[in-house]
């Protein structure tokens, strides 16, 4: 017995059960664990706005280590604004494929027939979890809820109005945010992360700046109110150096939360088989400093596609990686999906390529390729060391990244290749976007509980105004007239009953407005009894006159319960009565599957 104690003393349990039962000890103890991935998405932050790529005006020492201890992906594309490079990302496809060819009000949204990144990683055994603006649908299943992601945390919207202490959404709940939005979402992350440290991950964290408005704390702001700017943008446009100002406090920020997200990895001992990716979704939102390259968010030039990149994986990417070579946001499916051992052959054919080989090895044998940027009907096509723009000029990227000097006649074979190739995209590729979007919003599919059916995505009649002419984060006022109504074009999944949830403001001279909401021969009424008139937010925190919409805490009213019979038509919001002067500001509604 003295002897059998002594051996156990030395010996753990499982490992004599090994020596007697005859496993295999090397098998168990050499498995591989997959790796995690940390997929980090900035909005409209331009290649220039870090301290590694050369701008002197900001430090970002966590990005700029990040870069430097994985690949540099130097010639990375992605599109020209925001919805359709989340496209790309998550299918491999081109967005026009994918049916995305807007940023609001339905058009964009991923096609029900795509395939995402998550979906795939899901069924790999991942777990999986988005963190911050989604801005590929709302309406389940377009909801990340029903796109993969498990958990989700942050708005589906294109923008967000308010950056401190905003109402979001937790997995179809409206919850009130904690703190500066930016840092919130990057606290959800790591619990997330933290979570889930002993199984295989996959963290989809897509921030909402440097995109406006330009709402900040006063903290940040300090760091460049009065901060003298050394590098400017090239002149071509009018710079507005406040915005700048503001959109590097942005960046700051980020590269401090960054900072936390890696020593969080270190901590839980992730962060050697945890893959992260860093970029951003176009070029920057202003004509700030960008390396002199041309064009912004919105321009399918240079400068509105081109993508501060960087992958990191220690031991695996080596260190000091710098990729010269061609690459996209659609590389990001066949790349991650490979890099993770995961074998998945595509129902439909991905655009995007792996680049597994290019970050294992940059010299490695690769063979030319063309890139394509798309938006608006404007088309640019990228080769390795040529753009042909989109008003047909050639330009020599490797010699005038700038795009100053048209280079056709000197080089004509080029020139006829580019433009066969930009013809052929048009007449293939972009026409799978149907010329009219037929997509209703889905409302009550069963397998999720709730519903949101925003001001956003609706049509106003008559008075009623948008409280901004850019849709996403807008409410609905100047409810003037009795006969002006609200109205959206949805599909009702399945029979149902619902509980339904109206969103308003009211001021007190307004009290006692009746309406109601009606789809096919189903109607409930309701009437305003308490006044809700609160301020805009937060109108001492932006930096710079806002270009999107103020907006306020609106208050919950249950109408009650509604039943809604399967099938398309038109959902409708209709005033009955107006004794006041209006008859609300209106936000939202909810419907909730009794």
């Amino acid at each position: 017995m003295v002897y059998l104690n002594q051996i156990l003393n030395f010996f753990p349990i499982s490992l004599l059960l090994c020596l007697v039962i005859g496993c295999n000890i090397n098998d168990h103890t050499t498995t591989k664990k997959s790796p995690n991935i940390l997929f980090i998405l900035t909005d409209d932050q331009g290649w220039g706005d870090l301290s590694i790529s050369g701008n002197k005006n900001l430090m970002t020492p966590n990005i700029d280590h990040l870069a430097k201890n994985g690949a540099i992906l130097d010639q990375f594309y992605v599109s020209a604004v925001c919805s359709p490079t989340r496209a790309e990302i998550l299918t491999g496809r081109y967005a026009v494929r994918c049916g995305v060819y807007a940023t609001s009000q339905g058009g964009e949204r991923i096609d029900l027939d795509e395939t995402t990144i998550a979906e795939v990683f899901l069924k790999a055994g991942y777990k999986t979890g988005a963190f911050g603006k989604w801005h590929s649908g709302m309406q389940y299943p377009y909801h990340p809820n029903g796109r993969g992601f498990e958990e989700y945390y942050g708005f589906c919207s294109g923008h967000w109005g308010n950056y401190i202490d905003p109402i979001l959404e937790h997995n179809g709940h409206l919850v009130k945010g904690e703190g500066f939005l930016p840092d919130d979402l990057t606290n959800k992350a790591m619990a997330f992360i933290e979570k889930n440290k002993d199984q295989p991950f996959f963290a989809y964290l897509p921030l909402n700046t440097p995109h406006s408005p330009m709402h900040m704390p006063q903290a940040w702001w300090d760091r460049f109110k009065d901060k003298a700017l050394t590098d400017l943008g090239d002149g071509r446009r009018t710079e507005e150096i406040e915005h700048t100002k503001a959109a590097l406090a942005f960046v700051e920020n980020i590269d401090w939360n960054v900072g936390r997200l890696m020593t969080k990895l270190k901590e839980l001992k992730l962060a050697e088989n945890t893959i992260v990716v860093y970029l951003s979704d176009n070029g920057p939102n202003g004509a700030r400093w960008n390396g002199q390259m041309k064009g912004q968010k919105g321009s399918v030039d240079e400068g509105g596609v081109r993508s501060p990149t960087f992958i990191q994986w220690p031991n695996k990417i080596p260190a000091g990686t710098k990729i010269e070579t061609i690459a996209s946001a659609l590389d990001f499916f066949p790349t991650l999906t490979d890099l993770a051992g995961i074998d998945y052959t595509s129902s439909k054919p991905l655009d995007g390529k792996s680049l597994r080989p290019l970050l294992m090895n940059p010299n490695v044998k690769w063979a030319d390729r063309l890139l394509f940027n798309y938006w608006r009907d404007k088309l640019s096509v990228r080769s390795q060391n040529f753009r042909l723009g989109h008003e047909g000029q050639l330009f020599d990227m490797v010699n005038d990244p700038a795009q100053r000097i048209d280079v056709a006649n000197e080089f004509p074979e080029v020139y006829k290749a580019l433009t066969t190739a930009h013809k052929d995209w048009l007449t293939t590729i972009a026409t799978e976007l149907p010329e009219k979007d037929t997509r209703a919003f889905p409302l009550g599919h069963p397998d999720y509980y709730i519903t949101q059916i925003p001001a956003r995505d609706g049509i106003a009649t008559g008075n009623i105004k948008r409280s901004n002419r850019w849709p996403n984060c807008s409410f609905f006022q100047n409810w003037t007239d009795v006969n002006d109504k609200i109205f959206w074009d949805v599909e009702v999944v399945e029979n149902g009953d619902f509980e339904v949830i109206l969103y308003y403001t009211c001021a007190k001279e307004n009290i006692g407005g009746e309406f109601e909401v009606r789809f096919q021969d189903s109607a409930l009424t309701s009437k305003i009894t308490e006044a809700h008139d609160p301020p805009l937010l937060g109108l001492d925190s932006y930096r710079y006159p806002n270009g999107e919409s103020y907006t306020k805490y609106f208050k919950p009213l249950n109408m009650g319960k509604i039943s809604l019979k399967k099938g398309k038509g038109t959902l409708s919001l209709n005033a009955l009565a107006i004794p006041g002067k209006e008859l609300m500001d209106f936000r939202l509604m909810m419907f909730k599957r009794i």
